[in-house]
């Protein structure tokens, strides 16, 4: 439906939880609840910092209460927070095929797009990089489907034994940015996570992107 595509569009190219973005960010979300004051007991006014213990703590306020942890998200280090546990990450050129079928659909019944989903339909739009205009739209979203579900299964052992695999956030990233001729150090210094698998892994993972776009602007 219109809702649900244009819902799985705005996870998809969220900022930067998966805007797809090759450089790592930084972002730290801080408590913004204030914290309490220490009293003066003489002249019940605020006191400096100087004037209160170290520990000292509102009578309102519990001295074991839980502080609000801090969140930091590193796309280099692949760490983006709770809300991006367990959830499928698409890449521009889904979403931009999901919408034009519920545009479609809304033009049908007669509905006016919000101005959030035009904005977002043009940005996959302009950045989508695996279309084709003699393929049909079934066809598009299968080879699409198809090779996120190999880069997402994709696994490589390391020499110690551990099962290497990419993140979601990264096989987005790959279908997003790859060419035909990107090289393995391109693809790393535009996803730098890449760097913990072996160049030869780099390689066959541009190769599973290669052949699908080959396949569909063929």
């Amino acid at each position: 439906t219109l809702v649900t595509c244009a819902a799985r569009a705005r996870l998809a190219t969220q900022s930067p939880r998966p805007q797809i973005s090759p450089h790592p960010r930084h972002t730290t979300l801080a408590s913004k609840h204030p914290q309490s004051v220490p009293m003066n007991s003489n002249n019940a006014t605020p006191s400096s910092p100087s004037q209160s213990p170290s520990n000292a703590t509102s009578p309102n306020t519990p001295a074991n209460k839980a502080t609000t942890p801090v969140v930091v998200e590193n796309a280099a280090e692949l760490s983006f927070g709770t809300e991006f546990e367990d959830i499928q990450i698409l890449s521009n050129a889904q979403v931009a095929l999901y919408l034009q079928v519920s545009a479609r659909s809304a033009v049908n019944r007669d509905e006016e797009l919000h101005d959030v989903y035009k904005k977002t339909q043009k940005y996959v739009d302009r950045f989508n990089t695996m279309t084709s205009r003699e393929k049909e739209h079934q066809e598009l979203l299968d080879e699409l489907d198809n090779l996120q579900d190999a880069l997402t299964t994709f696994r490589k052992e390391t020499d110690e034994g551990e099962e290497m695999e990419l993140h979601g956030f990264e096989v987005a990233a790959l279908m997003n940015l790859v060419a035909t001729d990107t090289l393995v150090e391109e693809a790393v210094a535009l996803i730098p996570s890449l760097g913990r698998f072996p160049e030869a892994a780099v390689d066959e993972i541009l190769d599973l992107i290669r052949s699908t776009m080959i396949r569909i602007v063929s």
